[in-house]
């Protein structure tokens, strides 16, 4: 019986969508479609998406690639969580920790944590997370799978090199069939009966035709949204920041926090993200309140080391496509659409992107139900990332500059104003649904660290004898602190377990 996959695959575009798309298939369909990368090396990649989210990890098994083989290739670093600094007030900190809040129900130990804290326990919720502990000593230890051990409450992520990384995955892809072909794209050809992608044509005259084709030209869009005519969904009025200015720079203290920062700025925010031989870092901000000079100026006035390349800056409207798959295209990365890096959700759309992909995978009549299911959940986590970021800008004290002033009273989307009423009564969660990637734990720090304290906690709570709950809280901040204590610092850690200068003790 003839095979029903599609006989060729096109990727327009490399960079980190376009070659983790090709890792991805070129492992799944083993060598039973054939698969061209195309991409010009004239055209600049984004490059600037260097922290990821802990589902990195699945990604990467899927693939079957070695942690410390990987993190070698890509000078890449531990992450345990995000620092944010003067989101909720001008000298205010909190930490959004991976994994969960101490030993009890991820979901539930705030509620306890707020019946101490009507009684007048000052503790903060960060010393039931060993993630945050950890973070903030700049402690590493790897997470443990016996659930009996406080380090299984640990999840963690990764900083790397997002150029190094797409060379990585080019490597493993060419390795299993990918063909690559250097060019740029002048011309796509659509097929009169139906319109869908019949072939591309590269400067030079040379065409590739293909059944299916996967868009990860960028913002450009060049196949979903040029050729295609897809549209696109403007979210500027919920998330106004539509510029970056990114740097690199030595790292002169030497020192690798196992954590991305996050500061807030007048007119948008900055990152800093440590790998092992520099330091990535950006400013995300609203050209309506602040030049692209001024952006550059305040971006370089507040880094610790020596440039090691001009700043680049970058242009973006936060929103997504119409249509992720349209026909026979399907668009991952930025060609689907931009949801600026706050939470280090950047890699994690892409590699969602390409497991829905999997999920519905086309035969060669490509059915039109297959294709909407995809939209709809691409769609859905969309939406859902962008509640999350939304919430950062809304829920602010903040009145010292207009974006501040423009987001603390901005209308909000009914999804998030939901979700933020019914933890204001009772620090109650709203149920996950399969397309939220944030967990409890990060809706209870965020909410928490912006500002947002609960009236009360759940009555249920009121089962339990306060001394009780004290004690037994007690004994899991006793355990974090331990745990963290005992751990290696996160230089050593990897120098030793990824690096293997020396045995690791």
């Amino acid at each position: 019986m003839e095979s029903i996959l599609p006989r060729s695959i096109a990727i327009v575009g490399g960079g980190t969508a376009g070659w983790m798309a090709a890792a991805a298939l070129s492992r799944m369909l083993a060598g039973r479609c054939s698969i061209t990368l195309i991409e010009s090396a004239e055209i600049g990649t984004i490059g600037v998406g260097e922290a990821t989210v802990p589902p990195i990890r699945n990604f990467n098994s899927l693939l079957g690639i070695d942690e410390s083989d990987f993190l070698r290739a890509t000078k890449g670093t531990f992450k345990l969580g995000i620092e944010f600094r003067d989101w909720t007030r001008l000298g205010h900190v909190y930490f959004h920790p991976f994994g969960v809040h101490g030993r009890m129900d991820s979901g539930y130990l705030h509620q306890y944590w707020l019946k101490l804290r009507a009684l007048g326990d000052p503790t903060s919720i960060e010393e039931y997370s060993l993630c945050t502990v950890a973070a903030r000593a700049g402690k590493f230890a790897a997470a443990s799978p016996d659930a009996r051990s406080i380090l299984s409450t640990m999840t963690s992520a990764y900083h790397f090199d997002a150029s190094l990384y797409a060379a990585y995955l080019r490597n493993y892809a060419e390795r299993r069939g990918t063909m690559r072909i250097e060019g740029r794209v002048v011309d796509v050809k659509l097929r009169g009966e139906d319109g869908f992608i019949e072939s591309v044509a590269l400067e030079g005259g040379h065409v590739v035709e293909a059944d299916f084709f996967v868009d990860c030209s960028g913002f450009r869009g060049l196949l979903i949204e040029q050729a295609l005519k897809t549209g696109y969904v403007d979210w500027t009025h919920w998330l106004p920041c539509d510029r970056a200015v990114a740097v690199q720079y030595e790292n002169a203290s030497g020192k690798i926090p196992p954590y991305t920062q996050s500061t807030a700025r007048e007119a948008g925010w900055q990152w800093r993200i440590p790998l092992q031989h520099r330091i990535g870092s950006g400013y995300v901000y609203c050209s309506e309140f602040v030049s692209d000079d001024e952006a550059t100026a305040t971006l370089l006035a507040n880094i610790d080391g020596a440039t090691l390349r001009e700043p680049k800056t970058l242009r973006f409207s936060t929103g997504h496509r119409k249509q992720f798959w349209r026909k026979n295209c399907v668009a991952i990365g930025l060609s689907s659409g931009f949801l600026e890096p706050l939470e280090s959700t950047s890699i994690h759309l892409i590699q969602t992107g390409i497991t829905k992909l999997l999920d519905f995978f086309p035969a060669r009549g490509f059915e039109q139900g297959d294709i909407d299911e995809y939209n709809r959940h691409a769609i859905a986590e969309f939406e859902s990332v962008r509640d999350f970021i939304v919430l950062h800008y809304h829920a602010t004290e903040r009145n010292d500059a207009p974006l501040w002033d423009y987001c603390r009273a901005m209308d909000i989307p009914t999804t998030l104003e939901r979700k933020i009423g019914l933890f204001r009564t009772h620090a109650r969660l709203a149920r996950l649904a399969p397309q939220d990637f944030f967990t409890h734990t990060s809706w209870i720090a965020v909410l928490l660290g912006q500002g947002i304290v609960p009236r009360s906690y759940d009555p249920l709570v009121d089962i339990h004898e306060p001394a009780s709950v004290r004690e037994r809280l007690s004994a899991i901040r006793d355990e974090v602190r331990q745990a963290a204590s005992g751990m290696a610092t996160h230089e050593d850690f990897i120098s030793r377990r990824i690096l293997q200068v020396g045995a690791y003790a």
